[in-house]
């Protein structure tokens, strides 16, 4: 059991101050435990370098050979042979000696794949492996039930002991005498957790496979990006400025484009459908940063979508079909509900940025905040409904809340100078009764009774902290029976959705989570966590051009 090399990756060494955890997980007896660790084994299918190219052949060979020696690869062709059955593929791994191997068995006839590979790509209806006895593709192929054929270094094969069972190559290669620990914290950990952090990273690559190129990125946050989309590839992702090339670029090997879809010709889009390339649309996650985007803060997490993106109503997007049609499992249902308490207790939004205090508000009467947003926003050029921009949006709001104490928030990247939608202090207060600027926006979602929102993620965190929510737009988180929406209805958003089954999908499913200390992939947990700490937010010198560029851009408006 090994850990992908993520680029630029560091774990956490082990630092625990218990002894290691070591053995099986509780059973009735240690062969019903191993007997539980295989099974979880397969189920995520991790072990040995599982983040490897898989087995490429499309005649789905039956005899795979994987010698380490020419001797090896001589025994193991010669018994082939002598058996009349022919020998349809051979893996040769790196090595001094891999060119002079792959030279001899293609002179024999017999296909070749260098490099490594992932062993579980060895198709279950082989009919035997042929390889070293602890080599990382026969104690899979045991997991599995295919036959191995063992072979000693020289090409001698060791056919006088029948090989292990599955169960006992779980004891041996699993749970005997190995320790095991967190990568995140250092701390000790079971067997049985260890494997479903690599299940979690396994699932990962296996959707990174199809990227084979990615267009749109900004160059400050390609060094993220890269981890997102890391895939065990022999060559780092490649990002492109032009369509044509990142087009030409995965048009062979029939992949998919990853784009950030504000960052390319629309154009993109036609040209991939009509060479029949997929495009995974990819932004920020909902929990993105200490920090904004537009301050070229990093994200921290990121969404990517096959199908649509989950801001565009006018089209399905992933998200909405995890929230349409998924069964949301109670163990599911129960993290969501601590992550929720997490967040809230932490306050945590999606830059976690602004002061935690919020000046005294008026005690009589309704207090609703009305979030202003970025008026070129993709979300409210595609969902924004019939709102013209952040003025109307506070006058429709003045018109459903006529005695209510009104709150208005600019969004946070057109405070800082870099976006569009800024609105003066004396338009804003014909219908607002206060402003208020550098305050966080978990802290004001706490100090009010509901929301008006356009199709601001606001209005998701106030659902998180059960606020009454109304929405003039149609962002993804209305039409499921959770908030008042003032918009025209999604017609695809047909079922009633509980509050945690929206979180679930929302923030367990749908996003992906990097660690800023280890910079490998992580739960929303552990973000949450990290999140929470000050020394979290790091200014660099570039977040200090930028903000000095916003201030610029201020003084001009």
């Amino acid at each position: 059991l090994r850990v992908p090399p993520f680029p630029r990756s560091q774990p956490a060494p082990f630092a625990g101050t218990n002894p290691p955890v070591t053995g099986a997980p509780r059973a009735e007896s240690p062969r019903e435990a191993a007997a539980m660790i295989c099974r979880q084994l397969l189920e995520n299918r991790v072990g040995g370098e599982f983040w490897a190219p898989p087995i490429l052949n499309p005649e789905r060979p039956s005899h795979i050979m994987i010698p380490l020696t020419l001797e090896q690869a001589s025994a193991m062709h010669a018994a082939l042979v002598a058996e009349a059955k022919l020998p349809k593929l051979a893996i040769v791994r790196p090595g001094p000696k891999a060119k002079h191997i792959a030279a001899w068995l293609h002179a024999q006839g017999v296909p070749v794949q260098s490099g490594p590979v992932d062993p579980w790509s060895v198709p279950d209806d082989s009919l035997s492996l042929l390889t070293s006895a602890d080599d990382d593709c026969a104690i899979v192929a045991q997991l599995r039930g295919v036959p191995v054929r063992r072979f000693d270094i020289t090409g001698v094969a060791e056919l006088t002991t029948p090989p292990p069972d599955a169960i006992e190559t779980v004891q041996r290669h699993i749970l005997s005498q190995h320790h095991y620990w967190d990568r995140f914290t250092g701390a000790a950990c079971s067997p049985s957790a260890f494997i479903d952090q690599l299940g979690a990273w396994r699932a990962q690559i296996d959707q990174n496979r199809a990227i084979g190129a990615a267009i749109g990125i900004a160059g400050w946050k390609r060094r993220e990006i890269e981890t997102f989309f890391w895939a065990g590839r022999a060559q780092p992702l490649r990002f492109h400025r032009s369509p044509a090339r990142a087009l030409s670029a995965v048009s062979a090997a029939k992949g998919a484009v990853a784009a950030w879809p504000s960052r390319v010709a629309p154009s993109l889009f036609s040209d991939a459908a009509a060479a029949g390339i997929a495009v995974h649309q990819v932004e920020d996650g909902f929990i993105r940063s200490v920090g904004l985007g537009s301050g070229l803060h990093p994200p921290q997490s990121i969404v990517v979508d096959p199908v649509g993106i989950y801001y565009d109503p006018t089209r399905a997007s992933a998200l909405e079909q995890v929230l349409q049609t998924q069964e949301f499992a109670p163990s599911l249902i129960a993290r969501a509900e601590a992550l929720v308490a997490e967040i809230i207790s932490s306050g945590i939004s999606k830059y976690a940025a602004g002061r935690d205090q919020v000046e005294a508000l008026p005690n009589a009467g309704r207090r609703v905040l009305v979030t202003g947003q970025v008026e070129d926003d993709r979300s409210v050029l595609l969902g924004g409904g019939n709102v013209t921009g952040n003025f109307d949006l506070l006058r429709r709001a003045r018109a459903e809340e006529p005695d209510s104490v009104l709150i208005f928030k600019p969004h946070p990247d057109v405070e800082a100078g870099h976006r569009k939608g800024a609105i003066s202090d004396s338009e804003c207060l014909k219908f607002a009764d206060l402003v208020v600027r550098d305050v966080s926006m978990a802290a004001l979602l706490d100090s009010v009774d509901a929301v008006h929102v356009w199709t601001s993620l606001a209005g998701f965190e106030a659902l998180l902290r059960r606020r009454e929510v109304i929405v003039h737009g149609q962002p993804f988180f209305a039409g499921w029976g959770l908030t008042r929406d003032l918009a025209e209805n999604v017609s695809r958003r047909t079922r009633r959705l509980s509050l945690m089954e929206l979180v679930a999908g929302t923030l367990l499913v749908y996003p992906r989570y990097l660690d800023p200390v280890t910079n490998l992939p992580c739960t929303p947990e552990l973000l949450i966590s990290r999140m929470a700490h000050p020394q979290f937010q790091q200014r660099t010198l570039l977040t200090r051009v930028r903000a000095f560029q916003g201030q610029i851009n201020r003084w001009f408006q």
